[in-house]
């Protein structure tokens, strides 16, 4: 007899709870309602950009769609994903992959969509590998506005 999927509720929450994190990361500023675009370069030539909007905004959710932004895939369709955070547990779950929705916990095998029995879990830890790979090769296009405070020195030894 086969044995049923049972989902790990524990590691859903670890990765769930990893991708808010990270996505605080990348949108420090998200409380402002503003979204975000970076640019991934993968080699010469070779430049991804990846844009975060905010869809929707309420006190303890916010909804973020996320899509990459590319001219070198002709033939292939670039990820979209929408991706709500829960600002009460901290955690962040994606709603929508690539126009499909409401992702149940467990599917049975074999099924008319033919979605995996974790599917739910394999997505989120796509966002969690993508927003990753975000953090540690993209590269902001930001404008940095500071002002050097000016020094006070000593007139006898020129130091502080």
């Amino acid at each position: 007899m086969a044995k049923h999927y049972v989902p790990d509720l524990t590691n859903f929450a670890k990765v769930c709870e990893s991708n808010y994190m990270r996505l605080l990361t990348l949108l420090p500023e998200m409380d402002s309602g503003t979204g975000r675009e970076f640019t991934i370069t993968g080699g010469v030539g070779q430049r991804t950009g990846i844009r975060f909007s905010i869809t929707e905004q309420f006190p303890y959710t916010l909804t973020i769609a996320i899509e990459q932004v590319s001219e070198l895939h002709d033939f292939l369709q670039p990820p979209h994903m929408d991706v709500r955070l829960y600002h009460d547990v901290r955690m962040a779950e994606v709603v929508v992959f690539d126009h499909h929705h409401r992702f149940n916990g467990v599917y049975h095998y074999p099924n008319p969509q033919m979605r995996h029995p974790d599917e739910k879990h394999q997505i989120n830890q796509f966002l969690a590998d993508w927003l990753e790979h975000c953090l540690q090769h993209g590269e902001a296009d930001i404008e940095l506005n500071f002002q050097p405070k000016p020094l006070k020195c000593d007139s006898d030894t020129g130091s502080d």
